[in-house]
């Protein structure tokens, strides 16, 4: 079932750039429309370091700014980045702020429904909490009846505070987020296992920790317009992610911003790099 999607990238390139409508539904596809503006507009984080955020100039750096640059790329297009929250990242590809989106997005049935997340994911974390060694967290029941800072939009603080109690104090930011837990606001921030990792090897964060076993482990997933995800702006994505994940791309982009390796990139690696052209 898995075919050479590193050609269908190259194939559906050339063909864009020969400009044969016929692929695309009557030429209103939002591909051919990115080819004919020259210049892709992609949703991405600003406050997720290292994925998405701002370097000390103010630009948007990170993997997933990187991963949009070679979307760019390989349609030989300009890239506009546009800075998005998980509270309103779907809205701003039902409304066209954005042509697609490489935000963090855990990948949920139900935001199937609104989003065409494209398939293979292209990468997953779990949940887990950032926390003062002085707290002493042991086991997630610890946080019942307890403040716990977290992130508007985010999936976990659900979870967290269904399952164990915790009292959700939800921020519009990261940055904000957690300044409250360094302020003794909260005893803990739930978010992403990844995220917090990099935090801690950063090296800002002496004195905490992540205590807890990582619960929720969550693929991730890139989106266009949902009435795009089967035409040909879902495909080439679909031609993209494969790419990374056979070339090793992914891998490659997570030790360039100091993330500590992940199974998933390493097994999907595995698994299609013997589909790499010779």
């Amino acid at each position: 079932m898995i075919r050479k999607l590193t050609a269908l990238v190259s194939t559906l390139a050339l063909a864009l750039a020969f400009g044969i409508q016929a692929a695309s539904a009557g030429g209103n596809d939002r591909l051919m429309k990115v080819l004919e503006r020259g210049k892709i507009v992609i949703g991405v984080k600003a406050d997720y370091k290292p994925w998405g955020f701002r370097d000390s100039s103010g630009k948007l750096v990170g993997m997933e700014i990187d991963m949009a640059q070679d979307v760019a790329d390989a349609l030989g297009v300009e890239l506009e980045l546009v800075p998005v929250q998980s509270s309103n990242r779907m809205q701003f590809l039902q409304q066209g702020k954005i042509d697609m989106m490489i935000a963090t997005m855990s990948d949920k049935a139900d935001r199937r429904k609104i989003v065409g997340i494209i398939d293979p994911n292209y990468y997953t974390s779990g949940t887990n909490v950032l926390a003062s060694k002085k707290a002493g967290l042991k086991k997630w029941e610890d946080l019942r009846g307890k403040p716990v800072c977290g992130k508007q939009g985010a999936f976990y603080n659900k979870g967290v505070s269904k399952r164990y109690g915790a009292k959700i104090i939800a921020f519009v930011g990261n940055a904000e987020a957690k300044q409250a837990l360094k302020d003794g606001r909260c005893v803990a921030w739930v978010y992403d296992d990844s995220s917090i990792m990099a935090d801690l090897a950063s090296g800002d964060w002496e004195g905490f920790e992540m205590p807890l076993m990582t619960e929720d482990d969550t693929p991730w997933g890139l989106a266009v317009p949902l009435e795009e995800r089967d035409k040909l702006f879902g495909r080439f994505m679909a031609g993209m992610i494969y790419e990374w994940h056979s070339t090793g791309r992914l891998i490659e982009l997570e030790k360039k911003w100091g993330i500590q390796p992940t199974a998933y990139l390493k097994q999907m690696h595995d698994r299609l790099k013997a589909y790499q052209p010779n």
